[in-house]
């Protein structure tokens, strides 16, 4: 058993979380984990680059001058490569560079980032949180409290509008809910803050 200690918006902590880690794995799968993390930095490659062959570009297909008698290179029309406003001799075309994993191999990849967040201690739980007003400021020092100081990804149970508004300004802050978490999303950022309703969604 882990035991992940709860905090209240203040800093102050109110509890102990009792987590057993078999449910996220016995260890962190590294074979998956990297390759969920490839995957999802793929996929966020458009592949909507293309460039023109020689055949596309505008121009004459007439010889410039004559093969021989000018003392000058061999030259053929205007569009040819080497020449500046040329087509490409190896030209790019649109692709799609998506790649897919199974949905449990997901699954795993997510458990076992969850995981190395745990076992590093990179994981903040809160026992709610609520703010009575949009305002960075509030965001701010509840971060300070719980020794946040890096980036930050705050996974809530469910969408809070006044919260995702709060943390716009927060830099290297990004809010999101348990129900959209990935492998990448836990990663790319050093801090995962949630709350006990939310780290109890997490691993059901």
């Amino acid at each position: 058993m882990i035991e992940i200690p709860i905090y209240n918006q203040a800093g102050q902590e109110i509890e102990k979380f009792q987590l057993d880690e078999t449910k996220l794995g016995t260890e962190v799968n590294l074979a998956i984990l990297k390759q969920a993390l490839v995957m999802y930095h793929t996929n966020k490659r458009q592949g909507t680059v293309r460039t023109l062959a020689r055949g596309e570009v505008a121009g004459s297909t007439r010889k410039i001058y004559r093969q021989k008698g000018t003392g000058n290179a061999r030259m053929g029309s205007i569009r040819q490569p080497v020449r500046v406003g040329g087509g490409h001799a190896k030209q790019k075309r649109p692709k799609d560079w998506r790649l897919a994993m199974p949905k449990k191999m997901r699954l795993v990849a997510k458990n076992s980032a969850l995981l190395a967040k745990i076992q590093k201690n990179d994981i903040r739980v809160v026992d709610e949180i609520k703010l009575e007003q949009p305002k960075t400021k509030l965001v701010v020092q509840m971060f300070k409290a719980l020794g946040i100081d890096r980036s930050c990804l705050v996974a809530l149970p469910v969408a809070d509008k006044i919260l995702e508004r709060s943390s716009r300004n927060v830099q290297k802050a990004v809010v999101t809910t348990v129900a959209q978490l990935n492998a990448w999303d836990i990663l790319r950022t050093k801090t995962l803050l949630t709350t006990k309703a939310g780290l109890q969604q997490m691993i059901a």
